[in-house]
Formats: structure tokens, sequence, C-alpha cells
């Protein structure tokens, strides 16, 4: 390696708001993060699934009377 061109690593600490402390070798110094991989809900199996078919039937009820009326007046 050449010296002189690399930037300098140093130990620093990650914290998170719910209190997770990760350390690891960066260019940065220390600093706060919202969510880690112990509080966010894919990792702690708390994820919510959504039922992204129901939204679209939803939506379709929602707006059927202006889709027909479209329809309609396409037809005339």
């Amino acid at each position: 390696m050449k010296k002189g061109i690399h930037p300098k690593l140093n130990w620093i600490k990650i914290t998170c708001a719910c209190g997770n402390v990760i350390e690891t070798l960066s260019t940065r110094k220390d600093y706060n993060v919202e969510i880690c991989s112990a509080c966010h809900p894919f990792f702690t199996g708390k994820q919510k699934l959504v039922d992204s078919a129901g939204k679209i039937e939803k939506f379709r009820k929602k707006y059927e009377t202006f889709m027909k009326k479209d329809e309609e007046a396409k037809k005339n």
C-alpha cells in the first residue's frame, strides 16, 4: 500500500435509539442511528404483512362508480 493516501481508520461506537451499541472500524467519528438490527421489525420477527390484493380490491370498489361513468362516456 502507498503511504499517506489512505484515510485513517478509528474504532467508533454506533449508538441506536433503542440503546444498542455497535463497535466497528470507520473513517467517521461516533454517531447515532434511529434503528438497528436489534430493534427493526424485520429482524425481531414483529413484521406486519400487507395484503396488497385486499388494497387493490378496496381501491376498485371505491372508484367503481367513476370507472362506470368513464365507460359510458366512451360509448357515447
